[in-house]
């Protein structure tokens, strides 16, 4: 029994955020961004081994960064953070990989952002690996399937030759509408994930509305009503407040 226990130790890497790092990010969402980069600073300094709060502290700062419409805001902090993050989760090890994919999620977007393609590659084929790991471990981790969304969608809707290259290095070649399913469901049933799946997966369904123009009306309309909600929740978040007057 004890060999039993010590196991389900090591393998147990779904998250279990604190009550802190969950209030830190309704924080986050509520729209006061420097609050809640404050706050997960305070949390990364009192403990100088956990990933979550660096974390999150890139993500207060990225979400900030939407809100100016600004790609350049605080870029350099934010790398820096999810590369002490990175650092942290992998001292850590398997606990930590939901975490450490998380972290390498994050680059992977900021990479993307702002050009470095294959970097980003490199983090986003990292970050898929670590979260097939954590669901060997909990098939019950269904925040690991927002990074996963992601994956698949932005892969199956990159370009020809994107797709090509990417299957050339190991990416394989994506699902854009496996990954929106993958969306959806974090969208509705995830934890800590909830949040910000149902804010991406509105992105995604505006951009299929785009190449979409029989169901364009349609897939405005559920786009809408994620962030409808998510501004009802939240109504001093001015990410959502711009979405909503750029989307009928």
């Amino acid at each position: 029994m004890l060999f039993v226990a010590l196991l389900l130790t090591v393998v147990q890497t779904a998250p279990r955020p604190t009550a802190q790092v969950r209030a830190g990010l309704d924080t986050l969402y509520a729209g006061h961004f420097g609050n809640a980069a404050h706050v997960f600073a305070q949390m990364a300094a009192r403990d100088t081994t956990d990933p979550v709060p660096l974390i999150f502290q890139a993500s207060a700062y990225i979400w900030w960064a939407s809100a100016l419409d600004s790609a350049q805001f605080e870029r350099s902090r934010i790398d820096s953070l999810l590369g002490r993050a990175i650092a942290r989760a992998k001292q850590l090890g398997p606990t930590a990989d939901f975490w450490l994919a998380t972290a390498y999620g994050y680059r992977a977007r900021e990479r993307d952002l702002h050009g470095h393609t294959w970097g980003a590659a490199r983090d986003a084929k990292t970050m898929r690996d670590a979260y097939a790991r954590v669901l060997a471990a909990d098939s019950t981790c269904t925040d690991c399937y927002l990074g996963l969304g992601v994956y698949h969608y932005g892969l199956g809707r990159a370009s020809a030759i994107a797709r090509f290259f990417a299957r050339l290095i190991g990416l394989g070649s994506g699902d854009a509408a496996q990954g929106i399913t993958y969306l959806r469901r974090v969208a509705t049933d995830g934890d800590v994930a909830r949040v910000e799946a149902a804010w991406v997966l509105a992105a995604a369904l505006v951009r299929e509305a785009e190449r979409d123009a029989a169901g364009r009306a349609v897939l405005q309309h559920e786009a809408r009503g994620y962030v409808e909600r998510l501004a009802a929740r939240y109504p001093e978040n001015a990410v959502f407040q711009r979405f909503l007057t750029e989307i009928p």
